[in-house]
């Protein structure tokens, strides 16, 4: 198929691509966010290609992947096609509702006829009223990284996007915690400014702004543990990757967290003080955390594969194209 979709979350996109499709990106000369093209710190196919706005319309399109509402009307501009009636049209939910009563959150395309939402965890899917709107799950995928874990630092690792703006959100205000334990390594879009609005120094904690992927997880897994404060978000994807390159994790027993990492693959828990002792006994004892890694990259592989990943798109994609 030629699926026409915008580079949005660059790995669940470069999952998305590996599939056996041809893959259309809009690109912008701005390279703005309806426009950003390929990515450049992340490894794609030669299947990925860029298409101007203006080159649509000529282009052949035999469905659309959205992820943003607004794509919708973007998309029927640019293709002079009517999304869902003229072309087939699949929305992916990456997101939790940020929203008011959250329990009670109606998705901004509930009660619709015209496509499907494809939410990317079971968590998602619990919390969304998408109404009439018809949905499916397709649990996340990765590219398995290159990197191996090693654990030879011992440090603390957390991927993070947006850490100060987002604060609460991303469990921000917990890093002094863990940094009493060991040093903090922050890696992520975002994250200039981190060290001076927490008030930690230099050998407590280090940023890493927006490194390419290969090198981002080449250091994350030479680092002792791997830290994920999120309280509410999907599923953090560097978190499934850090358990892929067999390191061992710490994480808030909040949102998708629960399902993806068992209790023999990782520690879990929503009462701060376990954490911290988790983090202070993989720091102590290396040997423990090396073991507690190696069933954290079974746990992933079997969960998170590339080729169920794609297999499960590739039924979805058939289904609506056929449909």
């Amino acid at each position: 198929m030629n699926i026409l979709l915008w580079h949005v979350h660059g790995s669940w996109t470069t999952a998305f691509v590996h599939g056996k499709h041809r893959y259309l990106v809009p690109v912008t000369p701005d390279r703005g966010p309806y426009g950003l093209g390929r990515a450049r710190t992340y490894q794609w196919p030669d299947t990925v290609d860029e298409v101007s706005p203006e080159a649509l319309a000529e282009t052949d399109v035999d469905l659309v992947v959205l992820q943003r509402p607004e794509e919708i009307d973007l998309a029927e501009r640019w293709l002079g096609r009517r999304i869902g009636r003229d072309l087939p049209a699949i929305f992916v939910e990456h997101n939790t509702p940020k929203e008011g009563n959250v329990p009670n959150s109606r998705h901004p395309l509930a009660d619709r006829d015209d496509l499907l939402i494809a939410h990317v965890t079971h968590f998602n899917a619990l919390f969304w009223d998408t109404g009439g709107t018809r949905t499916a799950v397709v649990e996340h995928g990765i590219v398995a990284p290159t990197a191996t874990y090693t654990g030879e630092l011992p440090r603390l690792a957390v991927v993070v996007n947006e850490p100060v703006r987002r604060w609460r959100v991303t469990g921000t205000d917990l890093l002094p915690l863990f940094a009493e334990i060991a040093p903090l390594d922050v890696f992520g879009m975002g994250v200039a400014g981190l060290p001076e609005r927490l008030g930690l120094p230099a050998d407590r904690l280090v940023v890493y702004d927006d490194l390419p992927q290969s090198r981002m997880q080449a250091e994350i897994a030479r680092r002792r543990a791997y830290l994920h404060l999120c309280r509410w978000t999907s599923l953090g994807l560097s978190l499934i990757e850090a358990m892929a390159m067999a390191m061992p994790v710490v994480v808030l027993a909040t949102t998708e967290a629960v399902a993806a990492v068992p209790p023999e693959a990782g520690v879990l828990d929503t009462r701060v003080e376990t954490l911290t002792g988790a983090a202070r006994r993989l720091i102590a004892e290396p040997g423990a955390a090396h073991r507690l890694g190696a069933k954290a990259r079974e746990a992933a592989q079997a969960r998170y594969g590339l080729d169920r990943f794609l297999a499960d798109w590739d039924r979805l994609l058939e289904e609506e194209v056929c449909a």
